[in-house]
């Protein structure tokens, strides 16, 4: 058989040339996802080990090829032969690609507390969710703090209604600030390995007045600046949470939208419109080009100055494809509008070469750019959420658009968008109730009264009041872009008043997400592709996991007792529900109290039965062990008194030297080495799990990984 006779290759090979693009994304991901699960940071030798076992697997592949052809190995074997080879090729790339990008951002993480002067560069202007504005500073300057120690980034929460600075601006103020919070529990959510990625090191809050001591330069094409002089004008035009949330839909500033109307619509399942991602791009690009395409037509058969033998189409595209590229610059960017910007380019630049413009390939493509760039966006909810609904919608949609067309134009159009809500829907539900405990009952409902609006109305005044901006012309598009985004608040509104609009969801075990959703990728894969013997196995071992996930995420207990990091907070599971023995950290709380599906505040939580005896010495039981939380003044002083044999004491505090009683003891000496702490009673027995043991020793983790890696960190100058 020679190379050329295409026709005579054999399946495998016809598969290999076809469908190994869409395979590529979920093969890396699963080598980065192999990468973040490790509890050790990989050192240079497994880093060689990879690149070599990389090397080696592309070698076997083109071995495989050349005996092919040469006539020494049957064509059948050698495909599956090259399909394993750069199966496992692509993982070992995933796995490399997130250690290079792990020490490509890797900073300096302040690993104490600081209080007294800050000065920084302003980057970024935005809104916790605790609903304070927060400011981000790179170039920083800490006293008696040497550069190898300073953190590239700090966030500050602003306490009090503080004037903003402006983007660009060097600032000088007075704050506490201390190293990204570690999870509330083992295997919760890690903030650390976030603001490791974002090179942020140390995050705090200010009282003070931000000073400026040298203004923001001079720059028009500053994208931050133009970004929310751009949301300022709109909110000032607008008015109200609709304008704040008309200027998150065009410009991606959400520092407007006040707490309260981000959980309304996350109850109805409309927050992701207010974070850009491909819908937003979709509807943009789609208006400028049907509108541009449409009007070029029209000159063009009146004889308006367009030649007969232009492709109307194609000049449509070019410019769609740079208002997409406007938009993004504009947004700041994000896994979810890169995503979209990257399938919308693909897809136009499809039309410029007149080739299919939408396919499981332009999703494949978008996330074989991402993973590598970003391996740390695969753990995010808003990729998977992103990548789930576009890929869901692509595979099972044309089997819906195959029998539309025996139905009338309107009721096509409605069934439509009822459909393609539905399948974005159920692929998204158990990622977001997996991340946020929490499903919105009446979603669907509402993204059916919204969404249309948000094609018909929204976008389309949104793009046509850019383009009337620079003739002073925009007000009239601005306040039909109010509409749409009030009608849209008006509809979360009625939906959360519904009974029943949230249900709660208990997390589910670490393990359940990943292995289900590679299970449903993987059998939806296997569905589009060439339908074999292969296929029905990878079928089969593909629902196998998804059942496994399942069964995993129902059998999946909370602990029986949670201590959080510094020993402030202890949530004891009683009947009702975890009782708090106290109402403070409420940041960690809350947290424990979404994860066991629980709507109840920390004051509720801490009002529940469980708990008794005095503030600073609260007492309960569990399994017929007393447990003890100490906090407070003297603290550390009445520990001696409650360390008796089989008693639990938890103490806000260092343990004093000495104390001995037989106690189990988590005190913040402890505590500071194992992190936030969940306890299990198994057959009378409590089993205990700790941050560090659930987690590892990372780069993000631990201070001993950093200066391993990083020994150019220099000691405070004041050590």
């Amino acid at each position: 058989m020679t190379r050329g006779s295409s026709r005579a290759l054999p399946t495998a090979e016809r598969v290999t040339r076809a469908g190994l693009l869409i395979w590529a994304p979920v093969l890396v991901a699963l080598g980065i996802g192999g990468w973040f699960l490790l509890r050790f940071e990989p050192g240079l030798a497994h880093y060689a080990f990879a690149a070599a076992g990389m090397a080696g697997a592309l070698w076997a592949a083109r071995i495989a090829r050349g005996r092919a052809v040469a006539g020494r190995l049957d064509w059948n074997r050698a495909d599956l032969l090259r399909l394993g080879a750069m199966g496992m090729a692509l993982v070992l790339t995933g796995f490399l690609a997130a250690g290079l990008r792990l020490h490509l951002v890797a900073a300096p993480v302040m690993d104490y507390r600081y209080y007294g002067p800050i000065e920084g560069r302003v980057v970024e202007i935005d809104r916790s969710a605790r609903d304070r504005m927060r400011v981000t500073l790179d170039r920083v300057v800490l006293r008696d703090t040497a550069p190898g120690r300073t953190p590239h980034q700090v966030r500050l929460s602003l306490m009090g209604e503080l004037a903003l600075p402006a983007p660009g601006s060097r600032v000088m103020l007075t704050g506490h600030l201390g190293p990204p919070p570690g999870p509330a529990e083992p295997n919760g959510f890690d903030f650390r390995r976030a603001a490791f990625f974002e090179r942020l090191g140390a995050v705090g809050y200010t009282r003070t007045p931000i000073l400026t001591v040298e203004p923001a330069p001079a720059r028009r094409i500053d994208a931050t600046a133009v970004r929310l002089r751009l949301s300022q004008a709109m909110q000032q035009s607008i008015g109200g949470q609709e304008g704040a949330v008309a200027a998150a839909l065009m410009t991606g500033d959400r520092s407007g939208i006040a707490e309260a109307t981000n959980q309304m619509m996350r109850d109805s399942n409309l927050y992701h419109i207010v974070s850009i991602s491909g819908l937003h791009m979709s509807m943009l690009v789609g208006f400028v080009y049907a509108a541009l395409r449409l009007a070029l037509a029209a000159l063009q058969s009146r004889g308006g100055g367009v030649p007969a033998g232009i492709a109307v189409h194609k000049i449509a595209a070019l410019v769609a494809l740079v208002v997409a590229t406007a938009y993004l610059w504009i947004s700041g960017g994000g896994v979810a509008t890169e995503r979209a910007w990257l399938m919308v380019a693909v897809m136009l630049s499809a039309v410029l070469l007149d080739r299919r413009a939408i396919s499981l390939r332009t999703v494949a493509l978008a996330g074989l750019v991402i993973l590598p760039l970003a391996p740390e966006a695969l753990v995010t909810s808003g990729f998977q959420m992103s990548f789930a609904a576009t890929a869901a919608l692509i595979l099972l949609f044309p089997a819906w658009s195959r029998r539309a067309q025996a139905l009338p134009w309107i009721v096509r159009g409605v069934a439509m968008l009822v459909i393609s809500s539905l399948i974005a829907g159920l692929a998204t539900s158990p990622i977001a109730a997996a991340h946020f405990n929490r499903s919105a009952q009446y979603g669907l409902v509402a993204n059916l009264l919204v969404v249309p609006v948000m094609g018909a109305v929204v976008m389309p005044a949104g793009a046509l009041a850019a383009l009337l901006a620079p003739v002073g012309l925009a007000e009239p598009a601005l306040w039909l872009m109010g509409l749409g985004t009030r009608w849209m608040l008006f509809v979360a509104e009625q939906v959360t008043g519904w009974g029943g609009a949230v249900l709660t969801v208990r997390a589910p075990h670490w393990a359940a997400l990943p292995f289900g959703g590679t299970g449903v990728t993987v059998g939806l894969l296997a569905l589009h592709g060439t339908r074999g013997r292969l296929s029905r196995i990878t079928l089969f071992l593909a629902g196998l996991m998804v059942l496994g996930s399942a069964a995993l995420w129902h059998a999946t207990g909370r602990p029986h007792l949670l201590i959080a990091s510094d020993g402030t907070a202890v949530g004891l599971m009683t009947p009702a529900g975890r009782s708090l023995s106290k109402p403070a950290g409420a940041f960690v709380a809350d947290s424990w109290l979404r994860a066991d599906g629980d709507l109840a505040s920390a004051e509720d939580a801490a009002a529940r039965p469980g708990w008794h005896g005095e503030q600073g010495a609260r007492r309960a039981s569990l399994a017929g062990r007393d447990v003890v939380h100490l906090t407070g003044k003297g603290a550390a002083g009445r520990a001696a008194d409650a360390c008796t044999s089989g008693t639990i004491v938890i103490l806000a505090a260092p343990a004093l030297d000495g104390l001995s009683g037989g106690c189990e003891l988590f005190d913040q000496s402890r505590l500071s080495l194992g992190g936030a702490t969940a306890g299990f009673l198994q057959d009378g027995q409590m089993q205990w799990i700790s941050d560090a043991s659930a987690n590892g020793r990372r780069l993000w983790t631990s201070r001993a990984v950093r200066r391993q890696w990083m020994p150019s960190a220099a000691p405070r100058l004041s050590d």
